[in-house]
């Protein structure tokens, strides 16, 4: 199946549509999703930084640490099967979130209003909305958990990879 048309099945996910698993397992679609995932990352890890080693470092951990917190979950709740389509999900939403926060980070570069820090937040909830959404479909579980496991994601893969970053530079 072409790339386009994968795209068109995953794309709704970031309306809160489909269910992960009813949606195309291809691994090549994974491994564009996570090329595109570690630049858009790494620039703008690379932005907030200006060290380059330092982004990398960072974004490495990052990616490791989502893909093992996706890998752990779906082992404990004996799902690993979705690995594939669940973690194409989340980084699918991760990169459609991005490419709105870009131009949001561009934007408070150059002037630090706060309406923009508004809307960073707004789009920062957007994908912990979206990330608990895949989580409760494929997982099987009900909304507050969801919502508490996205949380979890959110603070062991960004925060931990921010300590862990730190501690090895």
């Amino acid at each position: 199946m072409f790339t386009f048309e994968i795209l068109r099945q995953f794309l709704p996910l970031c309306w809160l549509k489909n269910n992960p698993l009813e949606l195309t397992r291809s691994t090549a679609f994974l491994k564009q999703n996570l090329l595109f995932f570690y630049i858009v990352e790494y620039f703008m890890q690379t932005n907030m930084t200006d060290d380059p080693f330092e982004s990398f470092v960072e974004v490495s951990i990052e990616t490791a640490l989502t893909l093992l917190f996706i890998g752990l979950i779906l082992c404990l709740n004996k799902t690993l099967y979705a690995f594939v389509q669940t973690t194409t999900a989340i980084i699918f939403c991760t990169n459609i979130v991005s490419l709105f926060i870009i131009p949001i980070l561009v934007w408070l570069s150059l002037n630090e209003y706060l309406v923009g820090y508004y809307v960073l937040s707004l789009v920062g909830l957007w994908e912990l909305i979206l990330i608990a959404y895949i989580f409760r479909k494929t997982l099987t579980i009900n909304l507050s958990a969801s919502i508490a496991l996205a949380a979890v994601y959110f603070i062991i893969v960004y925060m931990s990879s921010f300590f862990i970053g730190q501690i090895l530079i």
